[in-house]
């Protein structure tokens, strides 16, 4: 089933267009809603091609792009038309697609060693022509989807290069920390998508931190609308103030964070923060923001302590503690990461230790909660590691320093059943897992610990 993920374009902004006055702006926003409802209620069915690893020698890898056209209908995956290694089509939407796959692939491979979204050769589909006029581009959890825009706000959404790099980092987060989409964790998903989108386009253009424009989606809005991009990262806030689109919401400081239930909770809103700390440092280091920001950033989506919720102040810690880690206290690089964080009134919490080392969990807290079964009884424990047999204590360690609970948590969705919850503050772990999923010396542990024995 097809199914929206992750959109460029925020739902606020598409409901205040099919509220326009002109009814071919109104008209296309509205069908583009109803698209997505639709999408998002898994009734637009596709037959996805096939998302495979492939084994190559080292210094072989390579991208492995398909690029399909609906033909301005709303079936997917649509027709091939360009697969690697083929000649450009003269669609500029299917080769702009091409041509952003590689820039994103090159990026993740050439700077921070990972072959493609899961880092093992996935594929890379996209579908472009999506829908008549439709407003969005979308990565849906197996391809990236293309609309065209309405021709009055929106040109082609293949035409921004940062917009693709945007929705394909999404996937790479799905596969490494998973951040739940909603609230600050949401909001920290769209953050590291404008991240690394940016830095796609960057990468390409061969512009450092003081050169690059910081914009997401510059390339998006046509001549006649107010305003330079969907968001600036440099200055939240300042990217549109058009009487069509309105103004651009996103806050930069913590003191004006937006608390609403609308758009998942301001996942498109409140990233302006975490963006903003992020150009701050980077501009702040000097230099290619790709070498050593980037770097930061990528060690700690892809290193195993980012856990699903985690909010703002642990996200800024666990940079500060990679900047550490990799460049050393005290060095340009941590102080600017730190620095970049002050500015915009997030106060880092569980700060920085000395080394990629495990912590010392023996006073850490452990929430562990069993939910499901027929007559839905819930069993909670909270403990810390310290009142544990040592046995246990030392298991628990291993699995909460490990990434084993995360791999089980991402590799096998929670069905109906019994299911446990795992949270440990200290490194923001917070995981829920099926019953069944776990191996019996897993289960016995659980057991043993809820029960207090």
């Amino acid at each position: 089933m097809a199914q929206i993920r992750h959109s460029i374009v925020p739902p606020y902004l598409l409901r205040r267009l099919a509220e326009s006055p002109e009814p071919g702006i109104a008209d296309v926003a509205q069908r583009t809603l109803m698209a997505n409802q639709s999408l998002w209620a898994g009734r637009g069915r596709a037959t996805f091609a096939p998302i495979y690893r492939r084994s190559v020698m080292p210094g072989e890898a390579s991208p492995r792009r398909e690029i399909s056209t609906a033909k301005n209908t709303e079936q997917l995956p649509g027709t091939v038309v360009r697969r690697e290694g083929d000649a450009p089509t003269g669609d500029p939407a299917a080769d702009e697609a091409y041509d952003g796959f590689g820039a994103t692939w090159e990026l993740f491979h050439d700077v921070y060693g990972r072959d493609s979204i899961d880092g093992a050769g996935m594929l890379l589909p996209g579908t472009v022509h999506y829908g008549e006029g439709y407003d969005n581009a979308f990565w849906d959890g197996t391809r990236m989807v293309f609309g065209d825009g309405d021709d009055d706000i929106f040109g082609r959404f293949t035409a921004s290069l940062e917009v693709i790099g945007h929705e394909l980092t999404h996937g790479v987060t799905e596969r490494t920390a998973g951040l739940v989409y909603s609230d600050q964790p949401g909001a920290l998903n769209e953050h590291i998508s404008d991240v690394f989108g940016s830095l796609v386009k960057q990468h390409r253009l061969g512009q450092d931190a003081a050169t690059a424009d910081w914009l997401i989606g510059a390339d998006l809005l046509l001549p006649g609308v107010d305003g330079v991009a969907l968001r600036s990262m440099i200055a939240p806030g300042t990217a549109y103030d058009d009487p069509r689109l309105g103004k651009d919401p996103q806050p930069d400081h913590m003191d004006r964070l937006v608390h609403t239930t609308d758009d998942s909770g301001c996942v498109h809103i409140n990233s302006g923060i975490p963006n903003r700390a992020f150009a701050l440092a980077a501009r702040a280091i000097g230099g290619p923001a790709w070498v050593a920001a980037g770097q930061v950033w990528y060690d700690v989506l892809t290193g195993g302590a980012l856990g699903q919720h985690a909010d703002f102040a642990t996200f800024a810690a666990l940079t500060i503690q990679a900047a550490q880690t990799r460049f050393g206290d005290g060095g340009r690089e941590h102080a600017a990461i730190a620095d970049g964080w002050r500015q915009v009134g997030v106060a880092a919490t569980n700060g920085p230790v000395s080394d990629r080392g495990a912590p010392s969990l023996s006073d850490a807290d452990l929430l562990l909660r069993r939910t499901g079964g027929v007559t839905g009884v819930v069993r909670e424990r909270r403990t810390s590691l310290d009142a544990l047999p040592p046995p246990d204590a030392e298991k628990w360690n291993s699995l909460l320093t490990s990434n084993a609970l995360v791999d089980i948590a991402r590799g096998h969705p929670v069905r109906d059943g019994f299911c446990y919850r795992v949270a440990c503050e200290a490194l923001a772990v917070d995981v829920t897992l099926a019953e069944d999923d776990l191996t019996t010396p897993q289960r016995t542990l659980f057991r043993r610990t809820l029960l207090g024995r």
